[in-house]
């Protein structure tokens, strides 16, 4: 499966997706997880958001950071979860980070998402702390990476 920056024209799709992967944490958290509130508008314009398929069925999110890149976002449409899309979208975030010359890559997510906690605790991410982020209680993670 192809990944490529996202253009204008997948600004529907990516949406979707967003909005169905969080959509089923809204009653857990209490409030709609900070990706459905993003600026995907913003995101794609700045050169900041890839996708995997044909149609879009994944979405991330890279930011620059001093020192390391964020993995902000990362979304599979529901109904192709179970494909390794979303471990394909990861393993290209790393790539993408060592070819910016970064050694580290960071993530976090909501405390209430056991799920992405226990899988990231599995797949070689070292949980860095726990705290309150732009009204979110959250769990960032980080990933050395080798060169």
């Amino acid at each position: 499966m192809h990944i490529r920056p996202a253009l204008s024209a997948d600004l529907p799709r990516i949406e979707r997706i967003v909005h169905a992967a969080y959509a089923r944490y809204i009653p857990r958290i209490g409030k709609p997880p900070g990706p459905m509130g993003d600026d995907y508008v913003a995101r794609i314009r700045s050169g900041s958001v890839w996708v995997a398929g044909d149609p879009v069925d994944g979405v991330v999110v890279l930011l620059d950071a001093p020192g390391h890149l964020l993995l902000d976002n990362v979304a599979v449409d529901p109904d192709a979860q179970g494909k390794g899309i979303g471990r394909m979208l990861i393993a290209f975030a790393e790539a993408e980070a060592r070819r910016r010359g970064h050694a580290e890559l960071r993530l976090y997510t909501h405390q209430l998402m056991t799920e992405n906690i226990a899988l990231y605790a599995r797949t070689g991410w070292e949980e860095t702390g726990r705290g309150e982020q732009g009204g979110f209680a959250r769990v960032f993670f980080r990933k050395r990476l080798s060169t």
